[in-house]
């Protein structure tokens, strides 16, 4: 646990540089701001060295882990979506909000006009207080509308729009314009609605690790469950990056995220991983 939370907490303000130099040990200390993998990557040395160290078979440990790891991060998005943490995708154009936390579906120009309505939240993160005095609200604006991050798609009429467009009224980091008739803290919406991909997150994840757990007795290589959690959990972040909000790198001209990084990185170990145990597992067996 000591562990899983230093990683989450290292490798989120390497995620947010900019936020950590303002305030070092603000961030360090804050109990928000937490990454998965910085998590999963930390406590796993951590969990493998004291099995070394014991005498445990790591394969057969990482492997027992893999179907609980899966169910452990759906249940975790459930808390980012609940919240509103911050964890969202990027605004779907297909809907807008004609008034504080309300979805009705739009065209291409509503999204414009209501992107210019609320011009100085997505050019410089503010909204205007009750006194009528700019408030900082949010650190993800862009350069100009024509960059503000979107996709356009209509879910069908019969779900809930909330399942493709989503404000987070009331979320936590008290992102967003103010909600009329409350009063105090987390009174804030978005000022349009974005994919709501903690959710996404939920139910791809809780149907892989239904896939792990039946395939779980069948596969007899040792390594080979742990290799297979790695590719699925890879890909899954990889897809969800392209419709999810996220600081990105510039190297040799791509712009990848760190969740990117570490995915592609996840489906490779675990491609190699499968195919190292395979090999020697042939070897043992002859």
């Amino acid at each position: 646990m000591v562990f899983g939370i230093l990683g989450a907490k290292l490798f989120d303000n390497l995620e947010n540089w900019d936020r950590f130099i303002q305030n070092p040990l603000g961030n360090l200390l804050s109990p928000s701001g937490l990454t998965f993998y910085g998590g999963l990557i930390f406590a796993a040395i951590a969990i493998c060295t004291y099995a070394y160290k014991k005498g445990i078979s790591i394969l057969h440990i990482i492997d027992a882990a893999a179907p609980a790891l899966m169910i452990a991060y759906a249940i975790g998005r459930i808390g980012c979506q609940v919240a509103g943490d911050g964890d969202w995708g990027i605004y779907n154009s297909a809907y807008i909000s004609d008034k504080p936390a309300h979805v009705i579906p739009a065209s291409a120009d509503d999204f414009q006009s209501k992107l210019r309505q609320n011009s100085n939240y997505f050019l410089n993160g503010l909204v205007s207080d009750a006194g009528g005095t700019n408030e900082v609200v949010t650190d993800r604006h862009s350069e100009s509308l024509d960059k503000v991050p979107h996709r356009s798609f209509r879910g069908p009429s019969f779900l809930p729009t909330w399942l493709f467009a989503y404000t987070y009224p009331h979320n936590v980091n008290e992102d967003g314009i103010l909600l009329n008739n409350c009063e105090g803290k987390y009174c804030r919406a978005l000022p349009q609605p974005v994919f709501p991909t903690p959710f996404y997150e939920t139910f791809t994840c809780t149907l892989l690790f239904l896939f792990l757990w039946l395939v779980r007795r069948k596969i007899k290589i040792p390594g080979v469950m742990f290799s297979l959690y790695l590719i699925l959990n890879g890909i899954e972040r990889f897809l969800v990056e392209i419709i999810r909000v996220n600081t990105t790198y510039s190297i040799f001209g791509f712009h990848p995220t760190q969740a990117e990084l570490i995915s592609a990185a996840l489906v490779i170990t675990g491609t190699l991983g499968i195919i190292i145990f395979k090999k020697r597992n042939k070897m043992i067996t002859i």
